[in-house]
């Protein structure tokens, strides 16, 4: 019998099997990962930023856990000799209305520590980045980028030298609760019993947390699909680090903004879509059944009527090209429709409840048998090694 089962090989799973492993290595822990490889999903589509904490509410989840796991991932990085480029960036008002929203940001910045930041002007920025168009910007030089999937190669490899088990091809289908413990049922006709189950199943941590306990789950998970553009070689001089524009306070991303990636090559995007599919990296990717579980979560239809304008404009992105590059060009107008050539997308778990809130914290929901992560959107990779310390806590006072 395993002491601790957790449920996915995404950075959040993978960072709480480490953090449970170095505090307790007497513990039997296994990781399920239903495909072959860590990071197959949110974690090796996402756009490889290591944030800094400067967007979330001061004392929330997202911000004490993204701070406190730079700090970790910095350190980690640095022992594991996992390669990273702390670059900075510049988040640009364009527009007199984002004056005053920029100004909050780096106020709430401040409030949350990041005493290096600094407003800069129109001149300033263009000395950073001399093909920027704005007002006024914030200078964040505590951001960087790094490649997830090679940390979470190198967080599995850590894992197995404390002597965690990690399982790929194991994708969980049912869970049966006992009297003591737990049987965790896998498709490939496996039963593996543990005292505690770990839910970090990403775009279906909802689907396995409603097999660890018969009430209803009170969120469900709606995927988001970002789609990214690549720059050409040949203008890749337009862009120096990374360039974000001013985000809307309504909404839960972060808008389509400039990223250079850590093994070359500059990044635009991404955009906002529902996905007609949890793993729906594709715009024609279909599954009819979780579409029509969507469309009937009472929270969904909420969210799309209160932000359906909103969502046609990223649709409108999505198909039209010439409708993306003008909102590149908001940014820096000498970038032209030719300069990009498709990239790849990736998909957000995103988290709503019944009555049509996009979660924007992290949520974590405990009963008899488990600990589920229900919503772990982005910070989640630069938060990981903290999150993994938060639910290994839990985990430690269970066990």
């Amino acid at each position: 019998m395993y002491d601790i089962t957790i449920i996915g090989g995404g950075i959040v799973g993978l960072a709480t099997a480490l953090r449970i492993k170095e505090q307790k290595p007497a513990l039997k822990v296994l990781l399920l990962e239903k495909e072959n490889e860590v990071a197959k999903h949110q974690t090796g589509h996402n756009s490889g930023v290591i944030h800094s904490g400067l967007y979330y509410k001061p004392g929330s989840l997202k911000a004490t856990n993204c701070i406190r796991g730079y700090q970790m991932l910095l350190d980690y990085c640095n022992r594991e000799n996992v390669p990273y480029d702390l670059c900075g960036k510049i988040v640009v008002a364009t527009t007199e209305e984002q004056r005053p929203l920029l100004r909050n940001l780096f106020e709430r910045g401040n409030q949350n520590g990041l005493t290096e930041n600094r407003m800069i002007s129109q001149g300033e920025m263009r000395e950073i980045e001399p093909h920027v168009k704005g007002l006024e910007g914030i200078w964040v030089p505590y951001t960087g980028i790094i490649d997830y999937k090679t940390v979470c190669e190198k967080y599995a490899e850590s894992v197995r030298k404390l002597d965690g088990e990690i399982r790929f091809g194991e994708k969980v289908i049912d869970v049966r609760s006992q009297t003591t413990h737990s049987e965790v049922v896998s498709a490939s006709g496996r039963v593996f019993e543990t005292k505690l189950i770990v839910n970090c199943a990403g775009l279906y941590s909802d689907k396995v947390a409603q097999l660890t306990q018969p009430e209803d789950i009170k969120v469900r998970i709606i995927p988001f699909r970002g789609e990214y553009y690549k720059i050409k070689p040949e203008k890749h001089h337009l862009v120096k680090n990374l360039i974000y524009p001013v985000p809307d306070p309504n909404f839960p991303f972060l808008g389509v903004h400039f990223t250079r990636m850590i093994e070359g090559g500059i990044e635009a995007g991404p955009n906002a879509v529902f996905a007609f599919r949890r793993e729906g990296y594709d715009k024609l990717d279909i599954n009819f059944p979780e579409l029509m579980e969507s469309l009937a979560w009472p929270g969904f239809r909420k969210v799309a009527m209160k932000y359906w304008k909103t969502g046609m404009g990223e649709y409108y992105r999505s198909f039209s090209k010439a409708a993306f590059t003008k909102a590149l060009q908001g940014l820096i107008p000498e970038i032209q429709s030719d300069d990009l050539v498709p990239g790849g997308a990736g998909v957000r778990a995103q988290a709503c409840d019944y009555d049509g809130g996009l979660l924007d914290d992290f949520s974590i929901i405990e009963n008899r048998n488990a600990i589920n992560i229900c919503n772990a959107p982005s910070p989640a990779a630069t938060s990981s090694l903290s999150i993994g310390q938060t639910v290994s806590e839990r985990v430690l006072a269970r066990v």
